[in-house]
């Protein structure tokens, strides 16, 4: 399972976030520690904006600030705001219909596997993420 480009940046660029959460951060200093484009970034921070996980100061001093703690802020909420989780929720092998009514060669072993997948987005926060190196995420 591959995450999207989008839930790739918006971890990397929270995480980044969590390690100083009560500093504000500008889009200028995300972008140039982050290596996303300005454009990208700034969709990115308009939609976790608006999921309520960062807050927008505006004005001179301004940017961008947590607006949850960061140890209640986990991966699988992140996930399903930018991208939906759904989208990592399908067959392994890609067929629309597969289920446990129809089951493809793969499915028992991967709904065990998608079970393991989801609880690690579900039990890991922000907060642990930003102990790590935030570029290789």
């Amino acid at each position: 399972m591959k995450l999207s480009k989008t839930v790739d940046y918006s971890l990397r660029i929270l995480s980044f976030m969590a390690k100083n959460p009560e500093q504000l951060h500008t889009a200028k200093d995300l972008v140039a520690k982050l290596n996303i484009s300005d454009k990208y970034l700034r969709r990115l921070m308009t939609k976790l904006s608006k999921s309520g996980f960062i807050k927008s100061v505006q004005g001179r001093e301004g940017g961008y600030r947590f607006v949850q703690p960061i140890e209640q802020i986990y991966v699988s909420q992140i996930i399903d705001a930018v991208d939906g989780l759904d989208k990592y929720m399908g067959c392994i092998l890609g067929f629309g219909d597969c289920s446990d009514e129809n089951p493809c060669a793969l499915h028992k072993k991967w709904v065990l596997v998608r079970e393991e997948i989801m609880n690690l987005f579900k039990t890991t926060s922000i907060a642990e993420m930003a102990k790590k190196d935030v570029r290789k995420i």
